[in-house]
C-alpha cells in the first residue's frame, strides 16, 4: 500500500496492485513521462519490504545468509541474493549498515516470509528481526539530472553520495532523510530517499515541488525504463533462477565463507558456461510473458517480459535461451504464429548510466 494515496491522487495518479501492494500505475501520459525522466529527472514512490536487524551479531548473521559481503561500516550497503540449497534465487535484497541496525530492502512480498525464516534460524546469536515495512517510505529519484535535483533540496551540510550503495543523512524540508546512491536500474543516474512514514508527505512534496524540476512517475513508466535498460527484475527474471544464468555478477562475492547456497553457486561458476542466458530481442509485435522462443525448428526458451517502450521504434523483449543456440535464426510465438526476432545487445537504450544488473557472461 502506498503511504500517500491522497497525495498521489491530487497529482492525478491511478493505481494498481504490484506484488500484493497498491502502487501508483501512472499520473497520465506514461510515454511522455518516460521521456521526461530520460531527459531530466523523475520521482517514484518505490515499494519495498523492509527488515530491521539489530543486536550485536546482526552483521555476522546476515552475512552468513546472503551471497555478498555485508559492510561493517556505517553508511554503506550492498546488493545480495538469498539462495535455496540448489543455488536458485529465493529473493534479492539490498543490505545497508545504518550503525546500530541493518536495513534489508526486499521485493514487497518477501519481507514477511524472510523475517519468519530468519527468526527460525536465530539460536544463541544476539539478533533481533523486525518488519519495518510500514514504518518507512522510499522515493526513487532517477534521470540524468538526478544529482542536481537531490542537491537542490538536500540540507544538513552534506552532499549527494557519489559511490554506489553509500548513503548520507540530512533533511528535505522538515523531513529527516537518508539519501542512497543506487545501482541505476532504469539505466539512469539514481538515488533513493528514505524517511519515516510520518515524514513521507513532506519528503515527496519537497522532491516534486521544490528545487530543480522533477516529474512524478509510476510503475508503468518504471517498467518501461527498466526494460529499455535491460535490467533483470525479481518478479520476471530473478525469482527461481540460478545467478549465472542471469550473468548477475554484482550480487556475488566468491571469496566469502559458507552460507546457504554459496557452495552450489561456486561449483556452477567453476563448471563453465551456464545452460541458458538472458538476451534482448527486437520484434514487430509484443509477445506475452512465457511466449516460446525458437532457434530454427528447435525450442530455445521463453520470453520473460516484453513491451513497446517509447524510445524504441519497435517492440522489444527479454528472453531466456539456450547458451549455444543460434541467435541469428530466432522466432517467437505471438498469437499462435511464429514472428521473426532479431537478437539485440543490452541495453536497448543508453541512458546516463548503465544498470549494474546488466548480464555479463
Amino acid at each position: 500500500m502506498t503511504v500517500l494515496p491522497e497525495v498521489h491522487e491530487r497529482h492525478g495518479a491511478t493505481f494498481r496492485e504490484y506484488d500484493g501492494r497498491r502502487v501508483v500505475d501512472s499520473y497520465g501520459r506514461p510515454d511522455r513521462t518516460h521521456r521526461a525522466v530520460r531527459k531530466g529527472v523523475g520521482v517514484i514512490e518505490t515499494r519495498y519490504g523492509i527488515l530491521q536487524i539489530s543486536g550485536d551479531d546482526r552483521v555476522e548473521f546476515v552475512d552468513n545468509a546472503v551471497t555478498n559481503a555485508v559492510p561493517t561500516e556505517n553508511g554503506r550497503g550492498v546488493y545480495a541474493l538469498l539462495l535455496d540449497p540448489q543455488g536458485r534465487i529465493e529473493t534479492d535484497l539490498y543490505v545497508y549498515n545504518a550503525g546500530e541496525r541493518l536495513l534489508c530492502f526486499t521485493p514487497p512480498g518477501e519481507a514477511a516470509p524472510l523475517a519468519a525464516s530468519w527468526r527460525e534460524n536465530v539460536f544463541i546469536q544476539d539478533v533481533d528481526i523486525e518488519n519495518a515495512t510500514d514504518d518507512l517510505a522510499v522515493f526513487g529519484v532517477h534521470g540524468p539530472t538526478a544529482t542536481e535535483k537531490v542537491a537542490s533540496v538536500l540540507h544538513g551540510g552534506v552532499g549527494s553520495p557519489d559511490e554506489e550503495f553509500t548513503f548520507v543523512r540530512g533533511s528535505m524540508g522538515e523531513a529527516g532523510v537518508s539519501v542512497i546512491r543506487t545501482d541505476n536500474l532504469p539505466g539512469e543516474e539514481g538515488y533513493e530517499v528514505v524517511c519515516a512514514a510520518d515524514d513521507a508527505h513532506e519528503a515527496f512534496e519537497t522532491l516534486i515541488t521544490r528545487g530543480n524540476n522533477a516529474v512524478p512517475f509510476g510503475y508503468r513508466t518504471w517498467e518501461s525504463l527498466t526494460l529499455e535498460a535491460g535490467t533483470p527484475m525479481f518478479e520476471t527474471e530473478l525469482d527461481g533462477t540460478v545467478p549465472n544464468v542471469l550473468g548477475l555478477r554484482n550480487a556475488l562475492d566468491f571469496s566469502k565463507g559458507c552460507y546457504v547456497g554459496q557452495e552450489v553457486v561456486s561449483k556452477i561458476e567453476n563448471r563453465g558456461r551456464p545452460s541458458r542466458r538472458l538476451v534482448g530481442l527486437a520484434l514487430d509485435s509484443v509477445p506475452e510473458p512465457g511466449a516460446a522462443v525458437f532457434a530454427g525448428d528447435s525450442h530455445a526458451g521463453e520470453v520473460t517480459r516484453a513491451g513497446d517502450p517509447p524510445l524504441r521504434e519497435s517492440p522489444v523483449a527479454l528472453a531466456f535461451v539456450g547458451f549455444g543456440d543460434d541467435l541469428d535464426t530466432l522466432t517467437v510465438r505471438v498469437d499462435g504464429e511464429q514472428v521473426a526476432a532479431s537478437h539485440e545487445p543490452l541495453p536497448f537504450v543508453d541512458g546516463s548510466e548503465r544498470s549494474a544488473r546488466l548480464p555479463e557472461y
